[in-house]
């Protein structure tokens, strides 16, 4: 065999290597692939417990350590997290406020767990620029919210979506976030922001990612999944709308959902007829969601065919990671030695419980703090937490945190007398029913299809937020609960013994959220637009609350909680054995 024999012999079997080369690459048959995601942790990071002070049956240390379990046995996973992780526990507030030299714990601990994208929450926007800013810069990934816009370019101001390369697939997230800061947050948290229509900006996005051919499209959606699929694009502000983009805008494989604290893993076929899986892991690390899917690729359309399933799994079942725990020990020190400080002292126990039927100390404690700070008139408060204790004794900081949950600010602004009672009719029409005879249930607890109470674990759950059980001081009321909604409140003068006007107009001590537009209080019951709330407000404080609420027990020493009594339920005997029977429904004993 002559040279030019084998020469051409030896292209032929390149050529034909390369060609079965190539056809393998064209034709990549079966790939895998994982996403775990986490949502709402809200600070618990390390296995620990700041406010009750006891070990955490959920955190990011165990959640790392069924991560560490996946990486091991699959060659492609995916680790997203959906937001709301600023707030919630000391751990997080003491990086965010208290100690920010130091580097921050969160974004220490989800580089260390190497996620690959997180959303923005609407509590991470809460704790400002200075914060949330800082955190974006130290994370190793990007925090993504298409519909966060910068108000001078127009342009998004989190990245808006992030490729990923994994397992050679193109993989594409889109964040998201709930409007609902528009609605509950000051401007001053998020100046040069704005926060536009979720379901307006997927659908702006959506053909800029498909031009970028991507073998899979993820939501990575800070909104819960209560929305109408019939409601897309039609409300403008609507916080919970995952549901409408998926129906609606085709293109999503996967969504991932947060901020309900609600746990889902359903599938809905969209109006291209394509399914897309939906998950949310609930909150406080309680959960991890999983999306496994399968690609197999079709020769003759030229793409990808997809099997996706989803499975929630409890996060309780997996020991924390030792490595997790060792590397953060010196952040657990700290913030231990942090919420231990002893601020005061209080001459009695107080409990949220009490919170539900009438003046009580824990509410009243609130309220009695905001008129001091504020030198208001009149104060609206509610029960920020739903079943907390405060013992007699030493007051530390973590028990500021069991009295005030969120890092809202406090606000003194001017409202007519006639807005006050509207905001209380609007309040007590969330909390209470119209009862009639004995046997009826005074408060208003979630019900099914059918009427009938809903219980878990026994327990009756309230259809409103306790959050959004808002209550006055400075005024004398009576809650009558036989008399139809918006008829109920009867005031009978100030507390000092002054005449209540309708027409008069009081400075009044509310919180951030509440003076923003949350819960409806303002808006929906006393009437006032949207945008003329920040127009009644005439101060501020420039910290949470709860920093002021620490700084006047240190100067106090020593404080007496009691109920103000300023108002009640009526009438009392009829109250007296819905009471019994709704406590014992709240919270499966009668020992109060």
């Amino acid at each position: 065999m002559d040279m030019n024999m084998k020469k051409h012999i030896g292209i032929t079997k390149l050529f034909l290597a390369a060609s079965v080369l190539l056809a393998a690459c064209s034709e990549p048959g079966i790939k895998e692939i994982s996403f775990i995601e986490t949502t709402d942790i809200h600070g618990f990071i390390l296995p620990y417990d700041y406010i009750e002070k006891k070990d955490a049956g959920s955190s990011l240390a165990s959640i790392y350590a069924y991560v560490r379990q996946e990486r091991e046995a699959k060659k492609s996973v995916v680790l997203l997290d959906n937001g709301d992780n600023l707030q919630g526990q000391p751990e997080v507030y003491y990086y965010n406020f208290v100690d920010t030299l130091l580097p921050h714990l969160l974004p220490e601990a989800m580089n260390f767990m190497k996620y690959d994208a997180v959303s923005v929450g609407n509590h991470d926007v809460e704790t400002g620029h200075a914060v949330y800013d800082r955190i974006r810069k130290n994370y190793n990934f990007p925090m993504l919210a298409a519909n966060a816009v910068d108000v001078k370019s127009g342009n998004p101001y989190f990245k808006p979506y992030h490729i990923i390369k994994r397992n050679d697939l193109k993989i594409a997230v889109l964040g998201l976030v709930t409007t609902v800061i528009n609605n509950t947050l000051p401007e001053e948290l998020y100046t040069g922001i704005e926060f536009v229509n979720l379901y307006d900006a997927a659908q702006k996005w959506m053909p800029v990612i498909q031009a970028e051919n991507p073998d899979l499209i993820v939501g990575l959606f800070h909104t819960g999944w209560n929305g109408l699929a019939s409601e897309a694009g039609n409300n403008t502000a609507h916080e919970e709308g995952a549901e409408a983009i998926a129906y609606s805008i085709p293109g999503f494989d996967l969504i991932f959902t947060g901020h309900d604290h609600k746990v889902a893993n359903e599938k809905i076929v969209n109006i291209a007829g394509d399914t897309t899986l939906i998950l949310n892991a609930g909150s406080h690390a309680m959960n991890i969601a999983q999306a496994d899917i399968k690609l197999q690729w079709d020769k003759k359309l030229r793409k990808y065919t997809k099997h996706l399933e989803g499975r929630i799994l409890k996060t309780a079942g997996y020991a924390p990671d030792t490595g997790f725990v060792n590397k953060f020990r010196s952040s657990h020190e700290q913030t231990a030695a942090y919420v231990d400080e002893v601020i005061g002292s209080s001459s009695q126990t107080i409990t949220s419980r009490d919170s539900y039927f009438g003046s009580s100390a824990f509410v009243d404690m609130i309220h009695r703090l905001q008129l001091e700070i504020t030198e208001a008139d009149i104060s609206f408060a509610a029960p920020l937490s739903f079943d907390v204790e405060i013992p007699e004794g030493a007051i530390t900081v973590s028990d500021m945190f069991k009295l005030y949950k969120y890092e809202n600010m406090l606000y003194t602004m001017v409202l007519s007398g006639e807005e006050i009672k509207k905001i209380l009719e609007y309040s007590y029409a969330g909390w209470f029913n119209t009862i009639k005879t004995a046997d009826d249930h005074a408060l208003r607890f979630r019900t099914d299809k059918n009427g009938k109470i809903e219980l878990q674990n026994g327990k009756a759950w309230l259809q409103t937020p306790a959050y959004n059980f808002e209550s006055a001081a400075g005024i004398d009321y009576t809650v009558d609960i036989t008399k139809p909604e918006g008829s109920r409140v009867a005031i009978t003068g100030m507390t000092g013994g002054a005449p209540f006007e309708t027409r008069k107009h009081y400075r009044v001590a509310i919180n951030s959220y509440r003076g923003n537009g949350g819960g409806g209080h303002l808006t929906r019951g006393a009437g006032i637009h949207k945008e003329d709330l920040m127009k009644r407000v005439v101060t501020s404080t420039d910290r949470d609350l709860r920093y002021y609420m620490i700084e006047y027990i240190k100067a106090q020493k020593e404080i007496t909680p009691e109920a103000l009594n300023n108002w009640k339920l009526v009438p009392e005997k009829l109250v007296a054995g819905a009471r019994k029977r709704d406590y014992v429904l709240l919270f499966g004993n009668t020992s109060r």
